[in-house]
């Protein structure tokens, strides 16, 4: 059962400017942009074959994703998003993959895409060499916080250094599965779930401001009871989809 009521955000399409914190931000662009992106031939079909259940050119579209970007994706474990992204921000934008570890797929994605770079650095830690536009992660917060450093969690260092690394303005999406009510943080390691509540009371406390969240992949039939890799869960798990944005 969800907890509480979320925002239902609707998509505008253009490039009109919204108001926010008394500064103007681009809307973002509509599913429509993303159509090429979703339709990339490099993407495999065991990616297509997830398609129905990550929805991902409304979630990019929830984002905020332009062409020019750049982007730092945080743990992009086998690239499902990471071809969309580097796909989406085009030729003149920029992914970094933040991972401990690079994998042979990611590494070799990287020499397919110029405009891909994979980055590892000390847990916690997003080595970019500038700012970026947007810091995105998908189904990864829960396992971040199983990483614990002197002065608190994995997660907890990401969200300061996404706040560092962001472009005044910047957004924060986070993607995660759902525990439930008065869990908190106590199934990260078992069921694979984290309360939205802690999450945004973590990132908040970073410095960011909620600016929206979205219904997009909520799924009210999951009683919050079940690991998320368990058959007929997998892929219909409810999870909660935050975007937070860095004040100017």
């Amino acid at each position: 059962m969800i907890k509480r009521p979320v925002t239902n955000i609707s998509v505008c399409v253009g490039v009109m400017a919204v108001a926010f914190g008394g500064y103007a931000i681009a809307a973002p662009q509509g599913v429509a942009a993303f159509k090429s992106a979703i339709a990339d031939p490099i993407r495999p079909p065991e990616d297509v074959a997830r398609d129905a259940d990550r929805k991902p050119a409304e979630l990019l579209a929830f984002a905020g994703v332009r062409k020019g970007m750049t982007i730092a994706e945080l743990a992009p474990g086998g690239g499902y998003f990471t071809r969309i992204l580097t796909s989406a921000v085009g030729a003149k934008g920029h992914v970094y993959a933040i991972t401990a570890k690079p994998s042979p797929g990611m590494q070799a994605l990287a020499q397919q895409r110029s405009n891909l770079t994979v980055a590892s650095g000390s847990p916690g830690t997003i080595p970019t060499p500038g700012q970026v536009d947007l810091v995105w992660t998908t189904l990864n917060y829960h396992d971040f916080k199983n990483n614990k450093l002197p002065t608190g969690d994995v997660a907890q260092s990401f969200d300061a250094e996404a706040f560092r690394v962001l472009k005044p303005g910047g957004t924060y999406l986070i993607v995660d599965h759902e525990a439930a009510a008065g869990a908190g943080a106590s199934q990260t390691s078992t069921l694979h779930r984290i309360e939205d509540t802690v999450v945004r009371r973590e990132v908040e406390a970073a410095g960011f401001k909620l600016e929206s969240e979205s219904q997009l992949l909520r799924h009210p039939a999951d009683d919050h009871t079940t690991k998320v890799q368990e058959a007929g869960i997998r892929g219909k798990t409810d999870q909660f989809v935050l975007k937070f944005r860095k004040p100017r």
